[in-house]
């Protein structure tokens, strides 16, 4: 009856052990990007809709084989 009670405790002291260590980790992982959402929302910065305006942006078109490419591209492959 002993040698149950101590596997028990054992056990029970592991499990313990291994739920308060995934749940630290876990909150380790995501305070970063909790932090993140309260600045800022989830995007760093919101896109700016005059950037396609410059010179140096290409707009790529999907192909028919699912690839994007720059619409002078043509069907040079």
């Amino acid at each position: 009856m002993t040698a149950i009670l101590i596997k028990v405790i054992i056990y029970a002291a592991i499990a313990g052990f291994i739920y308060f260590g995934v749940r630290r980790l876990w909150r380790d992982f995501t305070a970063p990007f909790r932090a993140m959402q309260g600045q800022a929302g989830p995007f760093p910065r919101r896109p700016d809709l005059n950037e396609t305006a410059r010179p140096d942006v290409i707009e790529l078109k999907r192909g028919p084989d699912g690839v994007y490419r720059p619409p002078d591209s043509g069907e040079r492959r």
